[in-house]
């Protein structure tokens, strides 16, 4: 019982902020204290746990295993004494901290600038910082809080995160305005002939996301140079007589022209994503309301969800708590 008489609710709140955020600032600002505030009150939970629970890293803290196994039933406790009051406003404004986002330099021309206006407009205390999309440790930052948000490609997804369907994109297939095939059409047989660039964000490989289709096809395309930037591309194909494949969100691009196939490859999906220890974070909530409302601005978006992303979808996030 004396561990019982040394908790309160304040103390549970800090430690279930703290596993959502991973940000002593982040959580200050959440609950309206400061920071030392928050320190003290997890100087009070290290006593009584005898454990440190969250370790400092560079970005913020990360939980001890211990911390981890005590997050499901801290939350159970918390959820059910909120339901003795009525829901409390969160308000974006009095946000501060920062928020960190990992994205494509494509998601960054065609997510961001939208996100990121409604971000400084709605909470102009809020920091944000996004960097480069690292696919092969993504998981690892999002358990250290060195990532809050992804924004990226099922493929480069682990399946083990929560995510949420953005838009269908489709690729085009293009080449040098000058080159002898420009705004002409050709069977998916002659492309696979001919040498490709591909956009390989975050592997440095020469493995595309259209390989499968051309095996089911039975051919083998001819890689020959695999870049991680989609901005690059277009400079690179102005002086190479290459073919490549790009969104066609990133289109038109007075370099380049496009070619039409006979038959055109699968669309794909752009997606965000997070850790699931974050789910119930009211700053991921918030950035993924104003992500969902935004996508109805991006051209083209289809509001298709896939099987395979549906089940990932709603097995971790509860859609209804966009709109609370």
């Amino acid at each position: 019982m004396s561990g019982i008489n040394k908790l309160d609710i304040k103390q549970l709140r800090v430690l279930q902020l703290l596993l959502q955020e991973r940000n002593l600032s982040r959580v200050a600002s959440l609950m309206g204290l400061t920071q030392q505030a928050i320190s003290e009150q997890l100087k009070k939970l290290r006593h009584t746990f005898d454990d440190q629970l969250f370790i400092r890293a560079s970005n913020g803290v990360f939980p001890t295993s211990l911390a981890e196994s005590l997050g499901e039933q801290v939350n159970k406790i918390l959820n059910s004494i909120h339901q003795l009051f009525p829901d409390t406003h969160f308000d974006p404004a009095k946000l501060n901290g920062i928020f960190h986002i990992s994205a494509s330099d494509y998601a960054l021309v065609t997510v961001l600038p939208d996100l990121l206006n409604e971000v400084t407009r709605q909470a102009p205390n809020l920091k944000i910082i996004v960097r480069a999309f690292e696919s092969d440790n993504l998981n690892q930052l999002m358990v250290t809080g060195e990532v809050d948000l992804a924004l990226s490609f099922p493929e480069f997804i682990p399946d083990t995160s929560p995510c949420m369907f953005l838009f269908n994109e489709q690729h085009v297939c293009v080449v040098s305005k000058n080159s002898p095939l420009a705004n002409t059409t050709i069977t998916v047989k002659q492309l696979a002939a001919l040498p490709q660039l591909i956009i390989s964000p975050s592997r440095a490989n020469l493995k595309g996301p259209h390989d499968q289709w051309f095996a089911r096809l039975g051919l083998k395309r001819n890689v020959v140079m695999s870049i991680p930037s989609f901005a690059a591309a277009p400079d690179i194909l102005s002086k190479a007589p290459l073919a490549c494949f790009l969104p066609s969100r990133l289109l038109p691009n007075d370099k380049i022209a496009t070619v039409d196939l006979e038959e055109l490859p699968p669309s794909f999906e752009v997606i965000a994503a997070w850790h699931n220890s974050s789910t119930n974070s009211p700053i991921l909530k918030w950035m993924l309301k104003l992500l969902k409302d935004g996508s109805y601005q991006i051209p083209n978006c289809s509001g298709r969800i896939n099987e395979h992303l549906s089940l990932r979808y709603f097995q971790k996030w509860n859609y209804s708590a966009l709109s609370t």
